[in-house]
């Protein structure tokens, strides 16, 4: 079945949840004008990577705070991967809440936690480590997009070549990768991305930020490869904006959208 997916590039807003959600909004009109069907945002996204507030700002898994990306996934029929910290029984995770059409939401919980070194810093503040903060997670649902069947990971899972592998051994066709990539390690990631590209013959979707965040600089240049590791689109490196590849008998369709700094 012909393939529609999209990057959302955001520039977060630090802890402001509701204004997230607007520029959340915003981004998914945009893909339902190219006729996307899924949406992927980018890690923690509708907070911002904010360490010292991710307890603070934690979702519950039925979180009402959703409520208007609910809507939308629902009016434009099309499933969206949006990022926050969620707490469940066994504690404070880096969660992607998949927002599908029939109004469903289920969530994705990041299996392998990472950390930033100084080079990543704006200030020479480096933000603690993912694991001070959070436990890693073990849900691993597949997201299932029109007669499509896709898989779910947050930035350090790529680092386990198991992690693709086994999406692919479930029936992924379409690798979704919700991260934040910093600019000394854009290089490194994204050649992984396209390597399970050509290894599991998948479609991938990287979402990255347009901006900093937590302190952080990062890569920006969000982009899409095919099954056959060409890449189809890809954002520029500062601001935000959608990356958007349709699947066509003719073969894939690539086009950008640059918004600024929403």
């Amino acid at each position: 079945m012909a393939r529609a997916m999209a990057a959302a590039q955001t520039v977060p807003v630090c802890g402001d949840v509701g204004a997230n959600v607007e520029r959340h909004l915003q981004l998914v009109r945009v893909a339902a004008e190219e006729r996307a069907k899924v949406l992927v945002f980018p890690e923690l996204s509708l907070t911002g990577y904010e360490m010292d507030l991710a307890a603070g700002l934690a979702f519950s898994p039925t979180d009402s705070r959703l409520a208007p990306l609910v809507e939308a996934a629902s009016s434009h029929s099309m499933t969206l991967i949006a990022g926050a910290p969620v707490r469940l029984a066994s504690g404070l995770h880096i969660g992607a809440f998949i927002i599908s059409p029939d109004r469903t939401v289920g969530l994705y919980t990041k299996q392998r936690l990472g950390a930033f070194t100084a080079d990543a810093s704006c200030d020479g503040v480096v933000p603690p480590a993912e694991a001070t903060v959070f436990q890693p997670g073990t849900l691993n649902p597949l997201v299932r997009v029109g007669g499509d069947t896709a898989a779910v990971a947050v930035c350090a899972d790529i680092g386990q070549p198991s992690h693709p592998r086994q999406a692919a051994e479930r029936g992924a066709r379409t690798y979704l990768a919700s991260m934040f990539v910093i600019p000394s390690e854009f290089e490194q990631e994204t050649a992984r991305l396209e390597t399970y590209a050509v290894q599991h013959s998948m479609a991938v979707v990287f979402a990255n930020y347009g901006g900093p965040s937590g302190g952080l600089r990062s890569a920006g240049r969000s982009a899409i490869w095919s099954g056959t590791g060409d890449l189809l689109v890809r954002l520029e490196p500062v601001a935000a904006g959608v990356a958007v590849a349709v699947e066509t008998p003719a073969g894939w369709r690539g086009r950008t959208i640059m918004l600024g700094g929403a």
